[in-house]
Formats: structure tokens, C-alpha cells, sequence
């Protein structure tokens, strides 16, 4: 079941220097969020708030109404929040498939000392895993790749593997971080239509921060727009395109004047 997310006043001071201030807002079950801003907006810094990466100074952050703020990545996993990152970090000598287990950590049985055993429950639950990765670089154009090196893909494809490693881990909740960077069109279309699926088949909430503003037109529900760590405004991505505050923060006041 998709889950909530709420944000609540929340903000991120690094010493003397205000990252975020008082950001709020609330992502319904099912909806695709749009997190958008320019250069330097805090879009990702708040999403290492929400992830765990960073613990916020003040405010809250809740999955379904349960306080998350401050756990740490692991945790939040096992309240459904998966991420990808604007660069994939894989194991770039290992395998496809291999890359793509990692995300399942939270879901085997036992400690360590049962994995070293090598135990039957954990073979068990490791060859249900290694067929339900398969299926799932099947799903997403990749089961070709599957048992390739990592380091033999393209860009374009680690993000791929990305995010079948986000998602073995049933996410109910999902932060995709500049998914379609570095992608040519094609590839763009193909990833709206994942994303809607996502959405629509398997039941995640989306909240997906992106330059690409007709990636973010074509997919979202809502969008949220930052500037110097402040919520500028909310609504959706036809209103924001067309608010003069989110213009002057894009182009620049003389810019927006001018035009």
C-alpha cells in the first residue's frame, strides 16, 4: 500500500549556514510529487533529510504519520522508503544482478551469523530473491544484462539497475533523484511511462526531483518549488511554469522583467 509523507516546518543548518528553512508539505498515497528549483535550491539536501542521509535541525518528517526524522537509512527502508541517486553508486565489477540483491538487505532473514552458516532458510530465501531481481531487470528492459559486469553498461542503464535495486526492497514510498539526467529522448519517454507504472500497478508514492520540466509536466500531480531552502510555492506544474515567482527565480528578476 503507497504510503504518506509529510514535511513539516523542517530545516537544515550547517553551522552559521541556513540550508533549509521551515519546508513543509504533504504527499498523499499514490500521488507523484515533483521537487523542483534551481541550482542550489536545497532540493538535495531535503532529500537526504527525508532519506536518512541527513538528520534535519528543526521540524518533522513522518511515513504515515510515524516520526522518521533522524533515522537512519536502514531504518527508514523497513518503513518502505526507497532512493536512487542523480549519480548511481554500483559495484562496477560486479554483476548486474548482483548490484540489484544489494537493495535487498532489509528483507533477509536472520543476522550475519546465519547468512556465514550458509543455513537452509537463508539458501532459500537468497534463491527466491536472486529469481524475483531477474524478474524485475526482466520488467524494466534489463534482463539481457543480468549476469554482464556493471562496469560494461551504459550511463543510462546504471540508472536502471538503480532503480531495480530501489525497488527489490517493495518500496512504498520512492525518491528518485534527477532520474532522467544524461538520458537521450527516448529513453525520457520510456522512464515517464515506468514511473506512471510504478504508480499505477504497484501502488509507490512518488516524489521525483528533476531539471527536466517536461519529465515533470508529463508525470506529476503536484509540484514543489524551492528556492534558497524555501518553499516558494505549490500547485501544479502548469501553475508553477506560469508563476512569476518561479520565473524570477529560474532567470533571474532582470530576466523576468525584461520578458
Amino acid at each position: 500500500m503507497a504510503a504518506r509523507l509529510t514535511l513539516n516546518d523542517v530545516s537544515l543548518h550547517f553551522g552559521g549556514v541556513s540550508v533549509l528553512e521551515e519546508v513543509g508539505f504533504d504527499v498523499a498515497p499514490g500521488q507523484i510529487l515533483g521537487l523542483v528549483g534551481p541550482n542550489g535550491a536545497g532540493k538535495t539536501s531535503l532529500f537526504n533529510c527525508i532519506s536518512g542521509h541527513y538528520t534535519p535541525s528543526a521540524g518533522s518528517i513522518t511515513i504515515d504519520g510515524t516520526e522518521v526524522s533522524g533515522d537512519r537509512p536502514a531504518t527508514l527502508a523497513r518503513h518502505g522508503l526507497a532512493r536512487t541517486f542523480q549519480h548511481p553508486a554500483l559495484q562496477l565489477h560486479e554483476t548486474v544482478l548482483e548490484n540489484v540483491l544489494l537493495g535487498a538487505h532489509t528483507r533477509l532473514p536472520g543476522g550475519a551469523l546465519e547468512w556465514s552458516l550458509r543455513l537452509p532458510r537463508t539458501l532459500r530465501a537468497e534463491k527466491a530473491l536472486r529469481a524475483e531481481a531477474r524478474e524485475l531487470l526482466e520488467r524494466n528492459g534489463l534482463g539481457w544484462a543480468a549476469d554482464a559486469r556493471a562496469d560494461e553498461l551504459s550511463h543510462g542503464l546504471h540508472k536502471g539497475v538503480e532503480l531495480c535495486r530501489a525497488l527489490i526492497s517493495r518500496p512504498r514510498l520512492l525518491l528518485l533523484d534527477e532520474p532522467a539526467a544524461g538520458l537521450p529522448h527516448g529513453e525520457v519517454e520510456q522512464l515517464i511511462a515506468t514511473v506512471r507504472r510504478l504508480r499505477d500497478e504497484d501502488d509507490i508514492t512518488v516524489v521525483i526531483v528533476e531539471h527536466n520540466m517536461g519529465l515533470i509536466a508529463a508525470l506529476t500531480d503536484r509540484v514543489v518549488v524551492l528556492d534558497h531552502g524555501r518553499k516558494l510555492m505549490e500547485g501544479t506544474a502548469a501553475e508553477a511554469q506560469s508563476d512569476p515567482r518561479v520565473i524570477e527565480a529560474y532567470i533571474g528578476k532582470d530576466a523576468a522583467d525584461a520578458a
